[in-house]
């Protein structure tokens, strides 16, 4: 799970890839472990959002990131300008 707080006038752009169809999403589709993503809007703080990727499991995430780590890794550049900030809040098995 992820928190950002987008920066102003950003947020179409940002909808746009982190949306469940978003440019994230469709990398994450690479992977047949990838179970989707929710992209939800703080009622209290309309430029505040947070990401919860699924997957089917820990180890799938990590060989994800291993076999594609320059795509991802271009890709986080090529976005960070859409938001102030971004923070990791943590990972929740389903279980």
């Amino acid at each position: 799970m992820w928190e950002f707080e987008v920066r102003q006038g950003c947020e179409a752009a940002f909808l746009e890839a982190y949306a469940s169809d978003g440019t994230w999403a469709r990398l994450f589709r690479r992977s047949p472990e990838f179970l989707g993503v929710e992209l939800v809007r703080s009622v209290k703080h309309p430029t505040r959002f947070f990401t919860l990727d699924a997957w089917t499991s820990r180890a799938a995430f990590e060989g994800f990131r291993m076999e594609y780590c320059e795509s991802y890794e271009t890709l986080d550049v090529k976005l960070a300008g859409l938001t102030e900030w971004e923070r990791r809040i943590g990972g929740f098995p389903s279980e």
